[in-house]
Order: C-alpha cells, then structure tokens, then sequence
C-alpha cells in the first residue's frame, strides 16, 4: 500500500464532501438509513426502488467497474422491500435484487461480486412475466457470502454460516456451517459453542472508532506538504 500524501486537511474535506454525497444523492434514495454509515466511491454506488432500509454502521465499498447496487422491482408501483441490517459490508460489485422480500442481517459481509436475488425474473415458458409466487430470501446474522457467491430465490441462511467463493445456494442453508459448490452444499461444521468476533464487535462504539482513526489521520497525515502531494497527482511517477 502506498503512502496517503494527502494532507490532514485535505482528507477532512474530502471525507465532508463525501458525506455531503451520500446525504444529498443517496439517502433519499433510502426508506432509512442509520448512521455512522460508509460509502467509498459513493457515485458508484446505486439505490433505486421503494423501501429500502440499510441500518447504522453499513459500509459500501464500490469502483469505477464494480459498483454496488441495491434494487427493489416490485410487482407493482410501492411493492417490495429491502431490509439491511447493522454494520453490514458489501464490497465491490455486489448486488442485491429484490421482487419481493430480501432480509440481509446484522454484520452481514458480502464479498466481491456477491449476487442476492428472491427472484428469477421471467418464467420459463412466459418471458414477459415473473412467476406469481413470493420467495423472500432471508440472511442471517454474521453470514459470510464469499467472491462471486450468488443465493436464489427463497432461501433462508442460519447465522454464522459462511458460503464459500463462487457457490450458488438454491436450497435452505443452517447456521454454523460452511457451505460450497454449484449447488453449495455443506462441507463443513462451526463450532456454534466457540466465541465469534463479528463486524458488531468493530462498532460497538461508533463515536469512538471515528475519533480514533480521526487522531490516526491527524498523525500520520499532519506533515505532509499541500505542494508534495499536489505535484504526485499532477505528476505519478514523482511518488517513486
């Protein structure tokens, strides 16, 4: 990782804009979205349809390339519903499509590319038309969906349940396992009794965590020169 040049400063502003962003595109895009949240590279971030709500400590971290995408198409104008949970992560190019119903739990992470749908869309033999029956998908608590993971229409995930990179759930998974192939399977157990540290644990306390690394900013960015930084935009390589 390379250095941050930026200046204390500059970072501050950059981060005020940012949240400026999100309150002023994204927000009314949202039924609710709680505080503390993060978006990285918020203008590739897309909210589109009615009721979505994305709880406190959600972080989006999204690219030129590989935007996260939050969706609602319901069945009519006002139908369907997206209900994210606390400390939520979905990292780049992951997407969540709903006709219906999708529940995503507290401390939930998506990985990269990670697909979420409660619906297939059109039917087989009529390709104008979704199918008439209702499979919400619900997510539980501290559910790890790893790269390019993709979970069907009607499926239920126990808490603490990983699925592993490149899986397709087409059937209801338990907690506690580990979960992996086309169509995933279980592989592998938890041990439901062992202590888990889950992304809740990193924001037990809000407040503090941006004082934190608000004091590691101001550290490790309080020397950096305006004009060094300034010249390693305009000219790259002078960062060798």
């Amino acid at each position: 990782m390379r250095d941050d040049l930026r200046p204390y400063w500059v970072k501050k502003a950059y981060l005020r804009y940012r949240r400026w962003y999100v309150n002023y595109f994204l927000r009314p895009e949202c039924a609710s979205l709680g505080d503390y949240s993060t978006f990285m590279k918020p203008r590739y971030v897309i909210i589109s349809g009615p009721n979505i709500h994305i709880g406190e400590c959600f972080t989006a971290v999204a690219e030129p390339m590989h935007r996260v995408e939050i969706g609602v198409w319901g069945r009519e104008a006002g139908a369907g519903t997206i209900r994210i949970g606390r400390g939520v992560l979905m990292s780049p190019g992951s997407r969540l499509s709903a006709s219906d119903e999708i529940t995503i739990g507290d401390g939930v992470m998506m990985a990269n590319g990670t697909y979420i749908t409660d619906s297939d869309w059109h039917t087989v033999y009529d390709r104008t038309q979704r199918s008439e029956h209702v499979t919400p998908v619900h997510i539980g608590d501290n559910v790890w969906l790893g790269d390019h993971a993709t979970v069907l229409k009607g499926v239920t995930i126990g808490e603490n349940t990983v699925v592993a990179a490149r899986s397709v759930v087409t059937k209801d998974v338990p907690a506690n396992v580990v979960v992996a192939g086309n169509p995933a399977k279980v592989v592998k157990e938890l041990d439901a009794d062992r202590e888990m540290i889950t992304r809740l644990h990193y924001f037990a306390d809000p407040e503090g965590q941006l004082r934190f690394f608000d004091e590691v900013d101001r550290m490790v960015l309080g020397k950096n020169s305006f004009w060094t930084w300034l010249w390693s935009v305009v000219y790259p390589g002078a960062r060798k």
